[in-house]
């Protein structure tokens, strides 16, 4: 099988490269630079193709599809900038990426007939109640541009494939690039108290974890709607923040606020991020280990 993986400068697109290395399945990474950017830590994914593409070039998607020629696509690359996105100039570029060039994925996945992995986001609902989100829930109110666009994408993944995982994920952290968890220990270690919302509640996923189980899904023909997060229950951020200290060993002091004590944010944030993943097990899936255990391994791997 020749999987063919957008966005492996990303935390999951790296991890997804090296989880179809492992088991011996041909990967072709992609992302927008001319050459790999992510991480070089001696991993599988540096050893694999890369083909740098603008997926919103449709015509570009196209050629290096018929080059490459996959039987799976999974599609990790999108602008995931929340608050960025809201800007007037930027709300353009980040459609084109998370709708548009989702579309072209689309396309060059249906002259193919390949299968294809879409990760999507708890952002796509408004976040309220208190009850965790259904995968086949089509009740879709997004607070945001980001949330707006990736529906977008979702749409354009199952109303013209049948091939097709859509896989919403939140509060996702691995190696490459920035994440909740190196931003509370960069802040960490330059002060004593900081302020963490506590009125947000959802849970992390490691990517490292999660690529194990897209490859899982890829291997199957268990097509439709799915949620993904490590279980391990639901916590807020500040509850997450202080397991982070205590796990790293800092005796950072974080207070608990409100969203609109913390202030800040430009785009609005969904107090609700509970996902369901009763339907991953129901499929025959192994779910994701708990984010606590996940949160031990990822401290090990970056240096904790």
């Amino acid at each position: 099988m020749k999987v063919f993986v957008t966005g492996v400068a990303g935390q999951l697109g790296h991890d997804v490269m090296n989880e179809l290395a492992k088991r011996g399945y041909k990967g072709v990474g992609s992302d927008i630079a001319e050459e790999y950017s992510g991480v070089r830590d001696g991993s599988a994914v540096t050893g694999m193709p890369y083909v740098p593409l603008d997926i919103t070039d449709a015509e570009a998607v196209e050629r290096v599809f018929e080059k490459v020629c996959p039987d799976a696509v999974v599609h990790c690359a999108a602008w995931t900038a929340v608050d960025l996105a809201e800007d007037e100039d930027k709300v353009e570029k980040v459609r084109a990426i998370n709708a548009g060039g989702t579309k072209n994925i689309v396309w060059a996945c249906q002259k193919l007939d390949a299968k294809m992995v879409y990760l999507s986001t708890d952002y796509v609902f408004d976040g309220q109640g208190s009850e965790a989100w259904q995968p086949d829930c089509k009740d879709y109110k997004p607070l945001n541009v980001y949330g707006q666009t990736k529906l977008e994408g979702e749409l354009a993944v199952s109303e013209n494939l049948e091939k097709y995982f859509i896989v919403r994920i939140a509060w996702v952290f691995g190696l490459n690039g920035k994440n909740f968890i190196k931003t509370m220990l960069d802040i960490g270690r330059k002060h004593d108290t900081l302020r963490v919302v506590n009125d947000q509640v959802g849970t992390p996923t490691y990517t490292y974890d999660l690529a194990r189980l897209l490859v899982d899904m890829v291997e199957t023909e268990k097509y439709g709607y799915y949620h993904a997060t490590n279980e391990g229950g639901y916590i807020s951020w500040y509850e997450f923040a202080c397991e982070i200290f205590k796990k790293a060993g800092y005796a950072t002091k974080v207070v608990p606020v409100t969203t609109e004590e913390y202030g800040l944010s430009k785009a609005a944030r969904p107090f609700n991020s509970r996902l369901s993943k009763e339907k991953l097990a129901e499929a025959g899936f192994e779910p994701l280990p708990t984010w606590q255990d996940a949160l031990e391994r990822y401290l090990k791997e970056i240096g904790y």
